[in-house]
């Protein structure tokens, strides 16, 4: 088992990578649990609309950070520490990895004060792998543009947001990436999903994850 979290902007392809993952996991026996953030638990998931509208009273900056906190100590609790102590693969789509790329990266908040909260949110509970499939901003635009056309499905509060924003939050991913090289994974995104997978596993076989499961 372990708890593996997808970071990347919009459009990245996390939720094809997670799927595939998944299944090559269920394949060889194992027990997985897909959630993301924000969202997860009940609550997490009404928090979850409130922070997606577009319409409506949306919160300022601040408010968004703590209801983003709000809802991982939920999800940690409830989900996320009761299925790692149950043998279960996390797969986990976001993270406080994101709250440091969304409100540091890209609406300038206080990085210290985010560390704070993300540590007290999570009781000090790290993944054991971050995998940010990274994207250039161009593209990631592009490919929001390009779904919007295809299904229909309107754009949120964060996909609305100027390009400088997403700039800083794949900068802010970086860094992070950069500042703890052992814990996290940088795919390229540009890559076709069967590779991304590929790389992915390869990882996890390094780290001694899947020889165990397949011997």
């Amino acid at each position: 088992m372990a708890f593996l979290v997808f970071e990347g902007l919009d459009g990245a392809g996390k939720s094809t990578l997670i799927s595939g993952v998944e299944a090559h996991l269920k394949a060889l026996g194992q027990m997985v649990h897909l959630t993301r953030e924000p969202g997860g638990t009940p609550l997490g998931e009404e928090i979850r609309q409130q922070l997606l509208r577009v319409e409506g009273d949306t919160p300022v900056p601040r408010a968004e950070m703590l209801l983003y906190e709000a809802a991982r100590a939920q999800h940690v609790d409830r989900v996320i520490r009761p299925g790692l102590a149950a043998g279960k693969w996390i797969l986990c789509d976001r993270f406080a990895p994101s709250t440091v790329a969304f409100q540091v990266g890209g609406r300038g908040l206080d990085p210290k004060a985010i560390a704070y909260l993300n540590n007290y949110a999570t009781d000090g509970l790290l993944p054991d792998l971050v995998v940010l499939v990274d994207l250039p901003v161009e593209e990631s635009l592009a490919r929001m543009a390009k779904r919007e056309e295809k299904t229909g499905q309107e754009k949120d509060r964060f996909e609305r947001e100027e390009r400088a924003f997403h700039e800083g939050v794949r900068a802010s991913y970086l860094q992070q990436a950069e500042e703890d090289s052992s814990r996290w994974l940088v795919l390229d995104g540009s890559l076709k999903p069967e590779e991304l997978l590929s790389r992915l596993l390869k990882e996890l076989e390094t780290r001694g994850w899947l020889a165990s499961l397949t011997k």
